[in-house]
């Protein structure tokens, strides 16, 4: 897939929640000296292990969770970060050999809005034992390849400022291939394929 885990990639046919609103989801926690449980909003974290556990069921393959988290060099979101300004996710995966995308911005938190697509998948597993139609047909309805992105300012793909020095590229290009390299947990070859192309567009205009 061509698509990355940031910043969002969202489906160009899908229109956008205008107002997004507070969920419901919640994990029930006991609390110390207590003989009964407590609701605590999810974290990131909590709703990531739902959605993995859900596509491990499902059988999904190649799935990118797309949103506008920061990313940690192991690819999960970093912790303690504030909830970025759009708080959209979008689950990209292949069931057998078809890519699918399931997005999701109706909460207005992101851990709600991985937190919901987990639901959905879980319902539809439940919804295929009636036996009145199997997973790919109720999941054909989300068949759909990434959009093709637009073409990124160099300044954009490099974080840099578009009057940056030779050195400050250089120096960007080194910090963003750690992480969007193949190699790296979270990377790919077309993120990086993109960086090179920056790279090369950033030198040319700075000398």
């Amino acid at each position: 897939m061509s698509v990355t885990n940031h910043p969002l990639h969202w489906p160009a046919a899908r229109p956008r929640t205008k107002t997004p609103i507070r969920a419901a989801f919640n994990k029930k926690v006991m609390k110390p000296g207590k003989s009964y449980t407590e609701a605590q909003s999810l974290s990131v974290a909590d709703a990531i292990s739902r959605l993995q556990r859900e596509l491990d069921l499902l059988g999904a393959k190649q799935y990118v969770l797309s949103s506008n988290l920061e990313l940690r060099l192991d690819g999960l979101p970093r912790s303690g970060q504030a909830e970025p300004a759009d708080r959209g996710v979008a689950l990209y995966f292949h069931l057998g050999d078809k890519p699918h995308c399931l997005p999701c911005d109706r909460y207005d938190r992101v851990a709600d809005n991985i937190a919901a697509i987990a639901k959905h998948i879980e319902a539809t597993r439940a919804i295929e034992r009636y036996g009145v139609a199997n997973m790919a047909e109720m999941f054909a309805g989300f068949e759909a390849l990434p959009a093709p992105a637009a073409k990124r300012h160099w300044s954009d793909v490099l974080r840099v400022s578009p009057n940056a020095s030779i050195d400050e590229i250089e120096a960007a290009f080194r910090t963003r291939a750690s992480k969007l390299h193949p190699d790296m947990p979270g990377g790919n070859h077309a993120a990086m394929v993109e960086l090179n192309r920056a790279r090369e567009e950033a030198l040319r205009e700075a000398q």
